[in-house]
């Protein structure tokens, strides 16, 4: 039985988007390519991998078998290669991040520009999921790092503290709501939203929170910025939920009112998540250092 690491990434990133077209596309190879790979695996395995229907694949359970050595494997040799790295003159190593929308836009790109800026040889894949989606993939080796709303299940993963992150509504200066300092979601549902582009994680936590008050909120404008949002919301197309730090930024600029969002999931810090910090790669290790600045005692 021969399974070569292109079998084993494809057969990952398969796993994950949940189709042989999205691990194709994630494994920069054709579908044909891609569906003639996992025939070959399960040709030579003499047993089922995946089970195809109209929605997806499922595994089989030598899929889950596989899976589980697949990822062991390819974090050993990231490992490898980010320990054997400083002795060549190529590049030393790949570190996958996924975060949430508001570490992405606001504290993560500063931050990993000077990481790359001083570790010219690594190179790191950044990607915007919501923080459940985040602590499984981080939970089944599919990624290395994750950052993430502290109100996500995190049992069982390293966690350290990153940044407070608590989320803000920005009003039109004359919205009859302009007057409180702080509001709840439920008094909010009721009015025209200007959000986020669909897909997005902030947008999908707070439609999350709409719903379990058995309501859908009404988008007037989706936008792919914060910024954006607010400037629309000073123009009063509707109201907007933002992080603090970015309605703070965008107050006077925008002319907007901000105003604290007081329900208990507004309240959030962003935290970083590992299985275990000590098995990352040596590359994935010195990123997370980088991330979280110097610590108490070092």
């Amino acid at each position: 039985m021969r399974f070569d690491l292109t079998d084993l990434r494809l057969f990952l990133n398969v796993l994950e988007a949940g189709t042989i077209t999205g691990g194709a596309e994630s494994t920069h190879m054709t579908l044909a390519s891609a569906s003639e790979r996992i025939r070959g695996m399960e040709d030579t395995l003499g047993s089922p991998l995946l089970l195809r229907d109209r929605r997806g694949v499922q595994l089989t359970p030598a899929g889950r078998t596989l899976a589980h050595h697949a990822r062991l494997v390819l974090l050993q040799v990231d490992r490898m290669q980010g320990d054997l790295g400083d002795y060549g003159m190529g590049l030393k190593g790949h570190v996958r991040v996924l975060c949430n929308t508001s570490a992405l836009s606001e504290h993560l790109p500063e931050v990993l520009s000077g990481f790359l800026t001083t570790h010219p040889g690594i190179s790191v894949d950044l990607e915007e999921r919501t923080s459940h989606e985040i602590v499984d993939a981080v939970r089944n080796s599919l990624c290395d790092i994750g950052v993430v709303s502290d109100a996500a299940d995190l049992e069982g993963l390293e966690v350290f503290p990153f940044r407070e992150d608590p989320l803000s509504v920005v009003v039109p200066r004359d919205h009859p709501l302009a007057h409180r300092s702080r509001v709840f979601l439920v008094d909010l549902v009721d009015c025209a939203f200007v959000g986020l582009a669909e897909g997005s994680a902030l947008q999908e936590h707070v439609s999350h929170h709409a719903r379990r008050l058995g309501k859908r909120l009404h988008y007037r404008l989706r936008l792919r910025s914060f910024e954006s949002i607010c400037r629309m919301v000073g123009l009063g197309i509707g109201v907007g939920i933002v992080p603090q730090a970015v309605a703070a930024r965008c107050s006077r600029s925008a002319r907007v009112k901000r105003i604290a969002l007081a329900d208990p999931w507004a309240v959030r810090n962003l935290v970083l998540c590992v299985r275990r910090l000590d098995q990352l790669p040596a590359h994935a290790q010195q990123m997370v250092q980088h991330v979280l600045g110097p610590r108490p005692g070092t």
